[in-house]
């Protein structure tokens, strides 16, 4: 019985380190990029000695690739009224960067996939495998695979502007008011028939 209890608590210490190390790597990526983070500042940051973070995840590439386990947590959008579809992503994403920002994974991973070729190829990797089946969902597979792109890259772009560059005008802006603003641009995307008025004829 003791025994097994000190195994348990050498777990827990050891989830406990591990967490921290990740939750201080994370935010050095974050804040600094793949190139100028090491591996002796992240230990820093987590008050432990560099050599356990190199014991726990072997070297900077290898604590890198943890940091970037990531899922989306995109809701199911099956039951989605399509008038609803953009709003509930836009809504998704600012409610998950507006509680944490520099401790989630994919805004690390967006500001390093800049200048890292690893980051930039798991940003590809991890938006391919799940915007576009959460969008199947709703607009079919064929809508789909077309959408996804463009989807993508305006979810990023809220990610990147307001959270990584930091710009005045966008900062400025509630989530209610980037919410108002950038769902219809993105509905017209999801729905480029809908809401488009004719085209004037030529006089």
């Amino acid at each position: 019985m003791a025994e097994g209890s000190d195994t348990t608590g050498g777990e827990r210490r050891s989830d406990r380190t591990k967490a921290a190390i990740l939750r201080a790597a994370r935010e050095r990526f974050a804040a600094q990029g793949y190139e100028r983070t090491t591996i002796r500042a992240v230990a820093a940051d987590a008050a432990i000695d560099p050599s356990m973070v190199m014991r726990y995840f072997g070297n900077k590439s290898q604590l890198f690739d943890a940091t970037l386990a990531i899922d989306l947590r995109l809701p199911d959008l099956a039951d989605v009224p399509a008038d609803d579809l953009a709003q509930t992503l836009v809504r998704h994403f600012l409610e998950r960067w507006e509680g944490d920002p520099a401790d989630d994974a994919l805004l690390v991973l967006m500001r390093s996939a800049v200048t890292n070729e690893q980051a930039a190829a798991r940003m590809h990797e991890i938006f391919a495998a799940q915007i576009a089946p959460a969008l199947t969902a709703a607009l079919g597979p064929e809508r789909a695979a077309r959408r996804a792109g463009l989807v993508s890259a305006q979810l990023l772009g809220l990610g990147l502007t307001r959270y990584l560059l930091r710009l005045p005008a966008v900062t400025a802006l509630t989530p209610d008011e980037i919410e108002d603003a950038l769902a219809p641009a993105l509905q017209a995307v999801l729905h480029p028939s809908r809401g488009r008025s004719p085209r004037r004829q030529k006089e």
